[in-house]
Order: structure tokens, then sequence, then C-alpha cells
């Protein structure tokens, strides 16, 4: 923008003012501003929100006498999610001991004679073992499988390799089981076995993988797991290249 500056007498000058430096400054300053205070926000809001999820469950649970808002002129959030955690905690404690398990094998051995119920309760009872239990087979490795297309290569997860009937059906050679997650929803992907001699097992963590998926590549891995992924990745071409030798010849 142009300002003309003229006094009596004088010849009229030209200043030239920018105001394109101005508005980059603050374009920054709100950009900074959001990095630091989004996932902030993000974090308090989730967590928030999960405490009064547990609170609103847990409190007709409660009788009235026994609640902090009885006595307090305001309730008090992460009430029911602290009972919820202690009554998790004894139940563990109580199934624990020989009484314990003979119940809930009994209650077990019920829910599994009720034709609707036991399906349900059997899947629940094999996801919350994968994802909680310290024997479970949750996923615990990172792979790569060539995948849609020759030359393409996408990350995937492995968990236990298939048993009963399941191997016997499958072609001949060592299976795992793997779900490839979809980006930027990991909750949604595709389930397969595949063998085991065409994938290749990376050094990465899980968690490092699941950020990689869910930014879309934005948000790379560390310098070391970058390090690896690159030679996995030069270890990958090697065998496609192996593949096609062996298909020509």
């Amino acid at each position: 923008m142009a300002e003309i500056n003229q006094n009596p007498g004088e010849t009229p000058t030209v200043i030239v003012t920018s105001h394109s430096g101005v508005a980059a400054r603050l374009r920054n300053y709100f950009l900074t501003g959001l990095v630091v205070a989004g996932p902030l926000a993000i974090t308090a809001w989730l967590i928030w929100s999960i405490v009064t999820w547990v609170d609103g469950f847990m409190r007709p649970l409660i009788p009235e006498m026994y609640r902090p808002e009885t006595y307090l002129p305001w309730p008090i959030p992460g009430t029911g999610l602290i009972i919820a955690i202690a009554a998790l905690m004894l139940l563990g404690f109580l199934t624990a001991n020989f009484v314990g398990r003979t119940l809930v094998r009994w209650g077990e051995g019920l829910l599994n004679r009720m034709p609707i119920v036991r399906p349900i309760y059997k899947t629940m009872k094999q996801i919350f073992e994968a994802l909680f239990s310290k024997s479970g087979s949750s996923f615990r490795q990172v792979a790569l499988v060539e995948f849609p297309a020759p030359g393409m290569w996408s990350l995937v997860f492995l968990s236990q390799p298939p048993s009963g009937d399941l191997a016997e059906k499958l072609p001949q050679g060592e299976h795992v089981s793997a779900f490839m997650p979809c980006t930027p929803n990991p909750t949604t992907g595709f389930f397969f076995y595949v063998l085991r001699k065409d994938i290749i097992v990376l050094d990465i963590s899980v968690e490092n993988a699941m950020t990689l998926l869910i930014s879309a590549g934005m948000v790379q891995p560390d310098a070391d797991a970058q390090q690896k992924l690159a030679a996995l990745a030069t270890s990958a071409r090697a065998v496609q290249a192996a593949k096609k030798t062996e298909a020509v010849e």
C-alpha cells in the first residue's frame, strides 16, 4: 500500500507500507497457537467425555446416600470412574481365587448353553482377552505385504497363525493372520491369511505404525525407525526382483 507524504513547500514523497509481512506473522502466530492448543483441547475433551460417560453409567448404581453431591453443593467428576476401577480390581481379585474361578466357570457354562447369547459372549471374550490379557494374541508385529498391486507395499498387523480346520483348508505353507487397516480410520480394513514367506516383518512398534497410518504418512516414525523402514524397503525391492527373475526363468 502506498501513502503520499506531502508537507507545505516540499516535494511530495511516496512511502510504501507493506502489510503482507504483518499478515504472515499473524497467520504464523495463529497456526502455532492452534498446533499447541488443538491436541490439548481434543485430549481434554476425550478424557472429559469418558469420565462423564462412566459417571453417568455408574451413578444409578450408587445409593444416593453414598453420592458426593448428596453432601456437597456440586458433583465431583470422576467419582463413578474411581468406583468402576475399584470394582473391576475387586472382581479380578475375587476371580483369582478358587471360589471365584469356580463361579466364573459355572457362569460361562450357563452362557454357553444359551443359543443366541453364546456366540456373542464367546466373541467378546476372545476380543477382550486378545486386547488386555498378558497371554493374549493381540497385534504385536508389523509387516509389509505386497498389496494392492505388484510393487506397492502396505502395512499390516500380525496376530496368531490359523489353527484347526482353517490351517488344514489353507494351501500348503505357514500362514499368519494379517489385518490391514484403512487410512485414516484404522477401525476398518481387510483381514486375511497370508503366507509368512510373502511378508516382510518390520522392526518398528505397533504404535509407530499406527501413527503412520492414521496420519496418512504425514507423521513419520523417528529417525531409527525410518532407517529400518528404508532398509526393509530395499529388501522388499530385492524380493520383488527375485520373484520377477524366477518368473522369467
